[in-house]
């Protein structure tokens, strides 16, 4: 099979769909890969490196887009790419399609193969290639809010971690995932005082037993919600609910509760946002304000740190990349059930259930695709 990796075209996105590592693991099993040149630069990967592990380097994304039989990418595919996309080709990124429907009529409408890193399960019911991601994303969102807090970005103020006489910020996390649990464990690290709010009992004890104390745990109904957004020196948004478009936990009305300057960092935002004055924003322009409350939503935080999220991203796609590789999309799905969970398009049929409530698009079965 031919693998093709073109190098990403969203705003301020360094990662690569493909690391070095990874082109010579397919290449030791006897596929061809073409990058685009300059493909890996912004992860610290040079063309270099990859001709070094027999990849081929071609100068266009027309061209890899036109000869892969496979394509891997990072982000999802911008309007530009999806034009390029076509029936009987595998798509293998991430796409976070629910609240985006001009990306899945796009796709639908190319015939195209796409599977969908975020929505890939194991054995544990857990995201496998979606969590790398997630503690990436969850680790940064304290440090971008910190920096939000800065009263010269239109923050409170306030230091994380205070100083003696002085309290620290205090923060809540919405979400006791990966998410939430990476953002509580570094904010905590810096000093803050944090709530993680999550609505599974047997998630919080674990929390609780495990992390002894470093922050509070409560229930997320919604009154305990509203109270401790009141007192929040910083939100963030860790909610997700997989495939399916992220709930509106905080409401515009309730933002007039919040504290002037306080910040929300909603790491949802690729599903849509938890928070309903939510907005997707860049590297480039990452903040604005609604009534006096901080919004940070960048839809590629992992981005970034673009080598640590490369590295991290490639360790786990590469052996599923393999398999696809190997023995064909089908087989590999019909080997791996949580590959097959991955599936959301195929030759213009929608195939995640997730998607087509959020979008009101009919769905067909993976299990049915498998057995056309």
């Amino acid at each position: 099979m031919l693998i093709g990796c073109p190098k990403e075209i969203k705003p301020q996105e360094y990662r690569v769909g493909l690391t070095p590592a990874a082109a010579r693991e397919a290449i030791a099993h006897g596929h061809d890969v073409i990058i685009e040149t300059g493909a890996g630069a912004g992860a610290g990967f040079e063309d270099a490196a990859y001709e070094a592990v027999g990849a081929r380097i071609v100068t266009t994304a027309a061209e890899v887009f036109a000869e892969a039989d496979m394509i891997v990418k990072v982000k999802e595919p911008q309007a530009v790419e999806r034009k390029q996309l076509r029936a009987g080709q595998i798509l293998f990124t991430y796409l976070h399609l629910a609240p985006d429907p001009e990306q899945t009529r796009d796709l639908l409408d190319s015939g195209v193969t796409a599977i969908a890193y975020e929505t890939v399960t194991d054995a544990h019911g857990g995201l496998p290639l979606l969590a790398p991601m997630s503690e990436v994303a969850g680790r940064l969102a304290p440090q971008v809010g910190a920096w939000a807090l800065q009263k010269a970005n239109g923050g409170r103020g306030v230091l994380m971690g205070g100083v003696p006489g002085v309290g620290p910020a205090e923060v809540v996390v919405i979400g006791g995932g990966v998410v939430g649990t990476q953002a509580a464990r570094v904010a905590a690290g810096m000093g803050a005082d944090v709530t993680v709010l999550d609505r599974s009992l047997p998630r919080l004890r674990y929390l609780d037993d495990v992390y002894r104390g470093s922050f509070r745990t409560r229930y997320a109904s919604a009154d305990s919600t509203a109270e401790l957004i009141t007192t929040a020196d910083m939100v963030i948004g860790a909610v997700l609910i997989p495939g399916a478009a992220a709930p509106k936990l905080v409401t515009r009305a309730q933002l007039s509760t919040m504290k002037r300057g306080a910040v929300i960092v909603d790491v949802a935002i690729d599903q849509g946002g938890c928070f309903e004055t939510s907005k997707a924003t860049t590297h480039e322009d990452p903040i604005y304000e609604v009534d006096g409350v901080v919004h940070y939503c960048v839809a590629n935080m992992p981005g970034a740190v673009a080598r640590s999220s490369t590295i991290a991203l490639g360790n786990a796609t590469m052996p599923l990349m393999v398999a696809l590789a190997d023995k064909g999309w089908r087989q590999a799905c019909l080997d791996d059930p949580h590959l097959l969970a991955g599936l959301n398009t195929h030759a213009g049929q929608l195939t995640n259930h997730a998607v087509g409530r959020a979008l009101g698009i009919d769905v067909t079965a993976p299990s049915a695709i498998l057995a056309q």
